[in-house]
């Protein structure tokens, strides 16, 4: 069964133009298309589609508040179409609040240069979204699209783990920050809602440092991190090179670059570069940075993987856990995709709901 999609933008030339792209998978199907927000709250509810893709600026009533009513009827993924601008980031989180699941770039040319890619993606990200029940059989030989370093985050969706692997994994054992000297939270689709739930828990007075890595292109970090500085009770900062780590206070991979931790004459310190290998698709990628981490604390660290497409942190977090450091991941139930942290599942000490992870780490301060 093909997956039933309604297109929503005020632009009769961009409801066109997508709804030729995703018809040409033979997995999905537009089968409606509105113009403004109130028009695609009715047409949601008649249609009941499987995904739909939302424009934030609209006449009559914005995506955001579209998003929140059609959420209130019925959960159901979308997609957000966004400029990638300071301002076109502050929309997209709060349409992300709102309860879209995920979000694209308006100019296909900031999803990839080259058309047939950039198609592969979009109709990618659609099928990424929705339960793997709806999607057919696809053959081992079928082409994967390969992800751009400007798409915001995961375009194909992962197989999961065995269902033994992903099942609650809740020990009574208190976190205790004396066992640490970090905390590292990794997540991609999906984050920055995780995000918020687990660092609004902690308190002013939370005794470790924390590094964040959300996959998230350049121009919406700042964004992010300012708007987390805001409803936490830490701190929480785009991290800059050089930026000392300190309790209390959380550093966000910048967008675009990756971010290192270095030990330094006994002080912790932060390395940001440029991503030079062509071949690495998240910039920033949580591989790279807990890999650093590991490197630098052995087993004082506490690393977490959040809801995410993907497997990025799989590789990091083993070796990691090799070294004695401990590993929680997120639940299947409470994540937007399953993804990461399945891929982590059958290494992680505790899998927790995303409301949990935040108590359980405020526990002990």
């Amino acid at each position: 069964m093909a997956i039933r999609v309604l297109i929503v933008d005020d632009s009769g030339f961009f409801r066109r133009r997508l709804t030729e792209i995703l018809n040409s998978d033979p997995q999905i199907e537009v089968v409606e298309t509105a113009e403004d927000g109130k028009d695609a709250i009715e047409k949601a509810r008649i249609c009941r589609p499987d995904v739909i893709t939302m424009d934030i600026e609209m006449p009559i009533m914005n995506g955001i508040d579209a998003t929140r009513e059609i959420m209130k009827q019925r959960a159901v993924p979308i997609i957000m179409f966004s400029s990638l601008t300071y301002d076109g980031a502050k929309a997209t989180l709060d349409a992300l609040e709102a309860g879209a699941t995920d979000f694209l770039p308006k100019r296909f040319d900031d999803i990839s240069n080259d058309k047939a890619e950039a198609r592969n993606i979009l109709c990618a990200r659609v099928k990424s979204v929705v339960s793997p029940l709806k999607l057919r059989p696809v053959s081992s030989t079928t082409p994967v699209a390969p992800r751009t370093p400007s798409t915001p985050v995961g375009s194909q969706r992962q197989a999961v783990a065995p269902k033994a692997a992903i099942s609650h994994r809740t020990l009574n054992k208190a976190f205790n920050a004396a066992d640490y000297d970090l905390v590292a939270i990794g997540t991609s689709t999906g984050g920055p809602v995780a995000l918020q739930e687990v660092l609004t828990q902690l308190p002013e007075n939370f005794p470790l440092p924390i590094l964040l890595v959300q996959h998230m292109p350049a121009t919406f970090t700042e964004a992010f991190a300012a708007r987390l500085n805001q409803q936490c009770k830490i701190e929480v900062k785009e991290a800059k090179n050089a930026d000392l780590l300190k309790p209390g206070v959380a550093l966000l991979a910048p967008g675009g670059k990756q971010m290192k931790l270095e030990k330094r004459a006994g002080r912790l310190l932060i390395r940001v570069e440029e991503e030079t290998d062509p071949m690495q698709n998240y910039k920033p990628c949580v591989d790279v940075t807990f890999n650093s981490v590991s490197n630098a604390l052995g087993d004082r660290v506490l690393g977490i993987i959040l809801t995410g497409m993907g497997a990025d942190g799989s590789v990091s977090c083993k070796a990691m856990q090799s070294r004695g450091a401990t590993i929680w991941a997120q639940d299947e139930e409470t994540s937007v995709i399953y993804g990461m942290p399945a891929a982590v599942a059958e290494i992680a000490e505790q899998i927790l709901p995303m409301k949990e992870i935040g108590k359980k780490l405020a526990t002990n301060t």
